[in-house]
């Protein structure tokens, strides 16, 4: 029987935050934590199949905390703190691209001089939430997807007093984005045309319920596999308006901040460190793959021959907890 999952909504550095908990919901600082830090669209509830399937194998906690911005809050929350989440976002996408983020706050105010929705903030995002909910003495495995990956990265390098078992980057865009063969196709449309986008989003918002939930079956329709757990939070996502543009803001500033890999870190936290690539992914290529198993040939390099999409919660997401389990059970006992 599958472990119940509990949904949570809490302001993180002034932005609107979803959080799942499989598991225990409330740690001791003597525990070891499973964190998930999901890829772009930084939807938590996409990997719901994964978290349930991970605790089932390892029956330790596993959580996972969404980008700031990247979910539909209930009707009670904004999705950011005390501001009205439209002039909020124009205002604080319009900032620098490489603005350096602050420590943690808050208030809306504070959120807008840290760019909480742009890639440095919310690298700062996960940091502030460790440090709030997670007691300092608890052992971390942490668990990357895709962008979420190069996050992990950053937060190493930043905290290095975080207690870091292992960390699994799974398909790790943590290089060359933009020169990569979807950064080629997708760099014009995040970074230049991305605000055409923004009227159109809109006006999908504003659809019934009923017919945005046929869209998505129709947009996932070539999926035979489909984890069925992906499409209400699609729904929601593309019903709030606010997620996909977010997502988009976030996508642009990867394109543009995504460009060298940090050697230093990996060297560092080599022993921590698991890569997974897939063969044909387009995000990361194969020979991404090569070239830091070249640069660092005693590191834990893997290469995915199954076919597993990038996007692997859409329909491997059991499949692919199911290796993270045993690629982590060694780890565990430190």
């Amino acid at each position: 029987m599958e472990k119940e999952v509990q949904r949570e909504f809490i302001y993180c550095s002034g932005a609107a935050t979803e959080v799942l908990k499989v598991g225990s919901s409330h740690l001791s600082g003597r525990d070891v934590l499973f964190l998930i830090i999901p890829g772009n669209p930084g939807m938590v509830e996409f990997y719901r199949s994964f978290m349930q399937t991970l605790h089932s194998l390892l029956g330790l906690p596993v959580w996972a905390v969404s980008h700031a911005g990247h979910c539909a809050p209930p009707d009670s929350m904004d999705i950011v703190e005390g501001r009205t989440s439209f002039s909020f976002r124009l205002s604080s996408q319009l900032r620098p691209e490489n603005q350096v983020v602050s420590p943690c706050g808050s208030d809306a105010s504070a959120a807008a001089k840290r760019d909480v929705f742009g890639l440095d903030g919310q690298v700062q995002h996960k940091l502030a939430f460790l440090h709030q909910h997670v007691p300092r003495g608890t052992a971390l495995v942490l668990v990357g997807h895709s962008i979420g990956c190069y996050m992990i990265l950053e937060m190493m390098r930043r905290d290095p007093e975080l207690k870091v078992l292992k960390a699994v980057l799974l398909f790790p865009t943590i290089e060359r984005m933009a020169q990569s063969p979807q950064g080629k196709v997708m760099t014009p449309l995040m970074c230049q045309l991305r605000y055409l986008l923004y009227l159109p989003l809109f006006l999908l918002s504003l659809l019934p319920h009923g017919v945005m939930a046929r869209l998505v079956r129709l947009m996932f329709s070539s999926i035979p596999d489909l984890d069925p757990c992906v499409l209400q939070p699609s729904v929601e996502m593309l019903g709030s308006g606010d997620c996909p543009v977010n997502a988009l803001y976030l996508g642009g500033q990867e394109m543009r901040m995504v460009l060298e890999r940090d050697n230093v870190t990996i060297q560092k936290n080599l022993d921590k460190l698991l890569f997974y690539y897939g063969v044909s992914d387009h995000w990361c290529p194969v020979t991404y793959f090569q070239d830091i198993r070249r640069d660092f040939p005693h590191g834990d390099f893997r290469l995915c021959e199954k076919g597993i999409r990038h996007a692997f919660v859409l329909d491997a997401g059991r499949d692919v907890a199911q290796m993270v389990a045993e690629w982590t059970r060694g780890s565990l006992r430190g």
